[in-house]
């Protein structure tokens, strides 16, 4: 028995060990690996650096260079996987595995925001997103357009001001025109669109920026360099594009009221809604500052001002293939500024120096589109635009009306890989002055006939071409021919390239920067016999990687954009020997050049937003360069947010000037801007605070602005701000 049971004991502990390992195995459920290709839903590209993980559980991964994400053991069953990506709208799916043999699930993200190029551009006239446009334009979004609004609510000064290669630049001391510049260039050379109509030329373009609310305006395209093939003249350094919002199902009803401590007011509100077939939209404010100035200067840095505004459009869409458009903007303000005792309502003899201006717009908007059958459109568009202005100072008064038309027709068609648009469009300007001095009326009228015609073709996945060419006659002053071209180079989802360049021209006229400077005292009519159009040619070409590291969880956006242009006989305004200014085409030129760079960077709430521009703007004359006035050679800018959607924003930002040449030949000093915001949100209101220019860097403070007596002042270059650290805070209601 005992020889039996020794012999038969290794038996049993074998057979007792493979009952074990059956039944562990029974115990442990299978397992298996899941594999998933995630791409983008508009590019189809492969996604790197996409977390992949079960929910609610710390198994996860991230995709690798070609987009694919393999999760190991995981046990058979039902399981929900998620899928997060910055700038993408997270996913989930629920999965059953065993998956079959050797399958791969594909995963398609959308993007989450306007920021990542999925908005299709209205500026192009394209049915394309940003991204496939050979064009570089650049987009300031709804949510950025929301927390400049924080800043300025008034106007759109500020949002255009802090964007890289964009310089805002005040004209008037005391009543705070303010003209912009891009690329180093004269504000004139810049044209200001409102859903591409010209509503902001000539004599309303110097208090044009100061006149426009932010809050109805859905994004903001903007385009550097010659973009004259849809548009025509005054695109010579861009254009910018102000898109207003449009109704949806969803109503729309937001309020902003917002105060300064330097006497500022703000009362916004907004309304849109789509009603069936119909829709509207209704923009009101008033917007009005006292009479403000900093301790110990005695001119105003901020102007006594009040502005009312009115703007309704009407949305029709009777079919499915049809949309109508129309729409009215109404504006009146009333603007005070100069000696701070004079306008605070102390005037006596010692105090007398001031500038009044009195503006009142009224303007129309017409647009019709009927898409047909094959993939076409026809388009056609008309404004009208009334603008009186009425300034005066103690010794000169300037009153005069701007009336402009824009009509436009136009056929576009689109397929998979070639667009077309043609079409032709008059644009009328009329000025006319009232005789109210001795040197004689200023009155012109120009009319611009154009004929256009462009093409985006595909030519492979990587390349795009965009050709154009316009030709605009312009009465009294001849015919401009204006070709256009610009490629779109692609390499995957991280790396494109474009590079283009055009002709442009500008017609003369007396509205510029140096005469808006001095109110337009004692300046002589452009006429055709003694004056010609300005002309320039330019190139542009950028180079833009987008990459993330950490697993995806740090993002980074690089843009690298080289400039030049060049503009021949140029307007310049000369003073002649009995103290008059006439217009008259230099045969010098002026060139522009530089680059812009600008770095995004994002890490869960945190964005920061770096920038750089080098601008070498200067007036060749026979181996003699003069530098352009009023141009830094280097500017900065840096915005660091903390954003939780739907919960807090917190920003910083800090801004570097660097030295300006004056037209005095004296050089400004460089000095920097720092701000600081926060925005508290709930469901249906947020409240805000914003500290503006915190080290209280101002002209003021460091050079002089004026030389002659406070009576009789005469006002030097403004480089730098006037007003100084001011706060301001309000409150957002949405319903």
């Amino acid at each position: 028995m005992h020889s039996l049971l020794k012999n038969t004991l290794p038996d049993m502990k074998l057979f007792l060990f493979f009952i074990l390992l059956i039944s562990t195995a029974t115990a442990a459920p299978a397992q298996t690996n899941f594999v998933a290709r995630v791409k983008d839903a508009k590019t189809n590209e492969p996604l790197p650096g996409v977390i992949v993980n079960i929910t609610n559980t710390a198994t996860g991964t991230a995709s690798d260079a070609a987009g694919i994400a393999v999760l190991t053991g995981l046990a058979d069953g039902r399981h929900l996987i998620h899928f997060h990506a910055i700038g993408y709208k997270d996913r989930e799916d629920t999965i059953i595995l065993p998956m079959p043999a050797n399958d791969t699930m594909v995963i398609t993200l959308e993007t989450e925001d306007e920021d990542l190029e999925e908005v299709t551009v209205s500026t192009t006239r394209s049915s394309r997103t940003i991204q496939d446009v050979p064009t570089r334009i650049e987009l300031i979004s709804r949510d950025e357009l929301e927390e400049k609004a924080n800043m300025k609510p008034g106007d759109i000064k500020m949002i255009l001001s802090e964007s890289t290669g964009i310089q805002t630049l005040q004209t008037s001391a005391i009543s705070g025109n303010t003209g912009i510049r891009i690329q180093g260039m004269d504000g004139r050379y810049t044209q200001i669109l409102k859903d591409g109509f010209p509503l902001y030329a000539g004599f309303s373009g110097g208090l044009g920026l100061m006149q426009t609310p932010p809050l109805d305006l859905k994004r903001v395209e903007i385009i550097k360099g010659a973009s004259s093939t849809l548009y025509g003249g005054g695109s010579i350094a861009g254009l910018i594009n102000l898109i207003s919002k449009t109704p949806s199902k969803e109503r729309e009803l937001n309020f902003i009221l917002n105060g300064t401590t330097a006497g500022g007011l703000d009362a916004n509100g907004f309304y849109s809604k789509l009603f069936g077939k119909t829709g509207i939209t209704v923009y009101a404010a008033f917007n009005g500052n006292k009479a403000y100035a900093p301790d110990n200067t005695p001119f105003t840095a901020i102007p006594m001002f009040n502005r009312v505004t009115l703007h309704p459009q009407l949305f029709i869409y009777p079919n499915d293939n049809t949309d109508i458009i129309v729409g009215i903007n109404g504006m009146y303000e009333n603007r005070v500024g100069g000696d701070i005792n004079y306008v605070q309502g102390n005037r006596d003899t010692a105090h007398t120096y001031h500038e009044d201006n009195k503006t009142e717009r009224i303007s129309s908007v017409f647009e019709i589109k009927r898409r047909m059958t094959g993939g076409g459109a026809l388009t056609f568009k008309n404004s009208f635009d009334h603008f009186n202005r009425i300034i005066t100072t103690p010794d000169n008064a300037f009153d005069g009306t701007q009336s402009a038309s824009f009509s436009e027709i136009n056929y576009a068609r689109h397929n998979s890989k070639m667009e077309w648009i043609a079409g032709a469009n008059v644009f009328t300007d009329r000025f006319n002055e009232k005789a109210l001095t001795i040197i004689g009326l200023r009155n012109y009228k120009l009319s611009t006939y154009g004929l256009f015609i462009q093409n985006t073709w595909d030519i492979s996945k990587s390349f795009v071409l965009e050709t154009g060419l316009r030709g605009d006659y312009v009465n009294n002053y001849g015919f401009a021919p204006l070709p256009k071209v610009s490629v779109l180079f692609k390499h995957g989802s991280g790396f494109s390239s474009r590079l283009g360049g055009g002709l442009g021209y500008k017609a003369p006229t007396i509205f510029t920067e140096e005469s808006e400077r001095i109110s337009y005292r004692n300046v002589l009519a452009v006429k055709p016999d003694s004056n010609k159009l300005e002309h320039s040619y330019g190139a542009n070409w950028d180079m833009n990687y987008k990459t993330s590291f950490a697993n995806g969880k740090i993002t980074m956006n690089v843009n690298q954009l080289f400039f030049y242009t060049t503009i021949t006989t140029p307007l310049l305004l000369t003073l002649q020997t009995n103290d008059f200014y006439r217009f008259e085409n230099s045969p010098a030129h002026i060139d522009a050049k530089g680059a812009e760079t600008n770095i995004k960077i994002g890490y869960k709430h945190l964005k920061l937003f770096l920038g750089y521009t080098y601008t070498h703007s200067h007036k060749h004359n026979q181996n003699v360069f003069v530098e352009t006035p009023l141009t830094p050679r280097h500017h900065t800018n840096s915005v660091l947010m903390y954003e939780v959607d739907g919960k807090i924003k917190i920003g910083v930002e800090a801004y570097y000037y660097s030295p300006q040449h004056l037209s005095d030949g004296y050089t400004g000093k460089e000095y920097w801007l720092c701000g600081f915001m926060a925005e508290k949100i709930w469901k249906k209101c947020s409240i805000y605070i914003n500290f503006e220019n915190m080290l209280d860097s101002r002209q003021t403070r460091f050079d002089s602005i004026y030389t002659g007596t406070v009576n009789r002042p005469a006002f030097r270059d403004i480089y730098a701000p006037l007003d100084g650290f001011i706060a301001n805070g309000g409150i957002k209601i949405k319903l």
